[in-house]
């Protein structure tokens, strides 16, 4: 089994567990391999050092630690991940033109959410209208579980 480092085109970085590098070279070519955090295809193996056993005990003593670490922080995310969507409107592609409305007082407040590009994102910045970038796969776009 090869662990592989990776990272989608948004910087997310990820471990990625394959039979062989040639089995991660098919996947990647057949569009199989996606980021978790957000979905995106393009995907680049970054360089990582052989991990070498010197001391099993020792080390699976210490790597329990920051496992633990990593799945409260996942749970935390998941958690905040479903009270935004639980609490928001999905207004889709429509997203800076409805933060426009509520921030120029043309709608009543609400929580929304949806997709910007990187361009609106910035201009809505510009213009003093407050938003948090969170990338989010389309199989969230439903129940997040």
């Amino acid at each position: 089994m090869k662990v592989l480092n990776l990272r989608c085109a948004h910087d997310h970085r990820f471990e990625g567990w394959f039979g062989s590098d040639e089995d991660f070279e098919s996947q990647l070519g057949r569009g199989l391999v996606t980021c978790p955090a957000c979905g995106d295809a393009a995907i680049d193996k970054l360089p990582s050092a052989p991990r070498l056993n010197v001391s099993g005990l020792k080390q699976e003593e210490a790597a329990a630690a920051p496992g633990e670490r990593v799945a409260a922080l996942q749970a935390a995310m998941l958690n905040a991940v479903q009270q935004m969507m639980a609490n928001t409107e999905d207004v889709g592609a429509r997203f800076p033109e409805e933060a426009r409305r509520i921030h120029y007082g043309e709608v009543e407040a609400r929580g929304i959410r949806g997709q910007a590009s990187r361009e609106d994102a910035q201009a809505l910045r510009e213009e003093g209208i407050e938003i948090v970038s969170l990338p989010l796969p389309a199989a969230a776009k439903g129940t997040v579980q």
